[in-house]
């Protein structure tokens, strides 16, 4: 297996996209050079082109020089990032997991250099509250194959094929032999599809290749490639929102179900659908130590991210209606 990892140039937003009717300039993949703005984040590769474009649109209501509130930085690219005109140049995190404990290091730390991580997945230990995960779109993960393979022939596994396939059970279909992938260590995307399937980290097998970057469909390079992917992600990079990394993959369905409608968006009734969400430390959306910047940008559905509709529809991913910008969901990492 090549493995291929590509850093996002950026995302254009066409006019023809889901008929969204939006013509945007390109959003950067990190802010230029010395542009530094009110809210940091980090994390998930999956909503990382939405904040992008989010960090675009919304304007700074403190009217810093940027003119811009949210400041997004890609899962990928240069070794380091600086989210602030002093200090603070960390690790680049890749993905929910490294981006969440970026997070909590920031705050543990007092550093003042993150603000938000960005997740595909909720909360995996909830021993404390210190961090609230608050969503703002729905998407669904399916899985990936290549269109000029056999395993493309009306493709649709069962949960307990699915099992079996990442445990190394089952090892062919269609005649293919099958060489399973998954996204890297701390993707928010590997722990969502494999509790969906129900296998631990524990019970992966070893036919399993869990190094590739998510969202990635150029990492599937030969016949028997099968991964999970984002929905929102295919229809966004499919549709040329985002720089397009599908490659020639096609999804397939899962338990009998589609995980597109017939007009090509997301189907939020498929079996593995998930909310997405922004983290942020919980002490800075209640009381006396409320960051009046991070509950007007994230926290109800008033809110100036939960207010971009169409911005979030046109990058594939579903809209939550009153849950967008809940606040109940706590928990430590």
């Amino acid at each position: 297996m090549n493995v291929k990892s590509r850093v996002r140039l950026g995302a254009v937003v066409g006019a023809a996209a889901l008929g969204v009717g939006l013509l945007a300039p390109a959003a950067s993949a990190d802010p230029a050079v010395g542009e530094y703005r009110q809210l940091a984040g980090v994390g998930s590769d999956t909503t990382q082109d939405v904040l992008n474009r989010l960090g675009a649109v919304i304007p700074d209501p403190d009217g810093v020089p940027d003119g811009q509130l949210i400041a997004s930085y890609n899962a990928t690219g240069t070794a380091t990032i600086k989210t602030r005109a002093t200090g603070c140049t960390i690790n680049r995190p890749n993905g929910s997991s490294a981006g969440i404990d970026a997070l909590r290091n920031a705050v543990l730390n007092n550093t003042g250099c993150l603000d938000f991580a960005r997740s595909s997945r909720g909360p995996v230990d909830t021993t404390t509250t210190k961090l609230t995960w608050i969503p703002f779109a729905k998407d669904a993960v399916t899985i990936a194959v290549r269109s000029d393979s056999a395993l493309n022939s009306s493709l649709d596994l069962t949960t307990a094929q699915l099992r079996d396939i990442y445990t190394c059970v089952k090892t062919t279909h269609n005649g293919v032999t099958l060489t399973p992938l998954l996204p890297q260590s701390g993707s928010g995307t590997r722990s969502f599809f494999l509790e969906k399937i129900g296998v631990t980290e524990a019970q992966l097998g070893t036919c399993v290749n869990g190094t590739v970057q998510e969202q990635d469909g150029t990492a599937l390079d030969t016949a028997g490639d099968i991964a999970p992917y984002s929905v929102a992600q295919y229809i966004a990079q499919t549709n040329g929102v985002v720089t397009d990394r599908h490659g020639v993959t096609v999804l397939g369905k899962v338990n009998s179900v589609a995980p597109r409608n017939a007009d090509g968006s997301l189907n939020t009734a498929f079996p593995y659908n998930r909310d997405v969400y922004n983290v942020v430390p919980t002490a800075k959306i209640t009381g006396t130590t409320a960051d009046a910047n991070v509950v007007s940008a994230f926290v109800g559905t008033a809110s100036k991210v939960c207010g971009q509709t169409p911005q979030i529809q046109a990058y594939g991913f579903g809209t939550l209606g009153t849950a967008c910008g809940a606040t109940a969901l706590k928990g430590e990492r």
